[in-house]
């Protein structure tokens, strides 16, 4: 307890004793405010450089993507847009900032931006690539490839580009796509391309064929067996020389939506008696 005490006594002695009694502390303590001091000074004219007139952003550069080919931006009206919208200099504008600004305009896929020294920023722009049009040609939507929608008119698309026609909720413009490869790997035997497809609200789907034939897969997704649409649509190609031999041309509805086979409809009004019996018949 004593011991205790005494060296309680000591610590209590050496913080109330004056600080320049202790000439190693005072070294340190001087030093430690030196460099505070010179930290500060350097933050300081950092800061005082960085706002210097050579640093405010005078260059704005647009590039394409490589391999790509810029055919619905214009620079000039893009950059006086942007020039006008981007806050800061070469070290304080925020270059998310600038990216979200150049995506949100048509046409604007992705965006990349980065800086040039000292006043300078370079944008890489991904253009959108139209693959078809959105809820019919009035609408002003189109659909990548990828299956993003975006705003754009079908008079800017270059001409004789081939668009296909979906339609579909808002959300299903990845699932209209992914149903398009695959039925264009279906009906590849045939010789003919889906030139437009639609997913409804329930997500009964159905396409036309650049033949003028539409064919009807109603709602997939309610099978247990991932494999069925596949099964039908191989069963058609099976029997589809028969069809073909009893009523040529004049087909312009399959329906696929039996579980045992397929029903169509012909297109001619001037029928016999007998094809009239067959209108809608079923193949087993």
């Amino acid at each position: 307890m004593n011991n205790f005490m005494d060296r309680f006594g000591e610590i209590f002695a050496m913080l109330m004793s004056p600080l320049w009694n202790y000439p190693e502390r005072m070294q340190k303590l001087s030093r430690f405010l030196m460099q505070c001091f010179l930290v500060m000074v350097a933050i300081g004219l950092l800061v005082w450089l960085s706002q210097r007139p050579v640093f405010t952003l005078k260059q704005i550069q647009i590039e394409p993507l490589a391999s790509q080919s810029l055919k619905h931006i214009n620079k000039s009206m893009v950059k006086r847009q942007i020039a006008e919208t981007v806050q800061g200099n070469f070290f304080s504008v925020r270059l998310e900032d600038v990216k979200r600004g150049f995506e949100s305009m048509p046409w604007v896929r992705h965006a990349n931006v980065r800086r040039v020294w000292p006043n300078g920023l370079i944008v890489s722009i991904e253009e959108q690539q139209a693959f078809g049009t959105w809820d019919g040609i009035d609408s002003n939507t189109l659909i990548n490839k990828y299956g993003e929608l975006f705003a754009g008119r079908i008079s800017e698309v270059p001409d004789g580009a081939r668009l296909i026609d979906f339609h579909g909720p808002e959300d299903a413009g990845k699932e209209v796509t992914s149903l398009y490869e695959r039925a264009s790997n279906w009906f590849k035997p045939w010789g003919v391309e889906v030139v437009s497809l639609a997913l409804t609200e329930r997500y009964a789907w159905h396409i036309k064929l650049s033949n003028g034939m539409k064919v009807e897969f109603g709602r997939d997704e309610e099978s247990s067996d991932k494999n069925l649409t596949e099964e039908r649509v191989s069963r058609l190609l099976k029997y589809w020389p028969q069809v073909q031999e009893r009523w040529a041309n004049r087909i312009d509805v399959v329906d696929l939506r039996y579980a045992n086979g397929f029903a169509v409809h012909l297109a001619s009004v001037s029928l016999k008696k007998n094809d009239l019996d067959g209108k809608k018949s079923e193949l087993k």
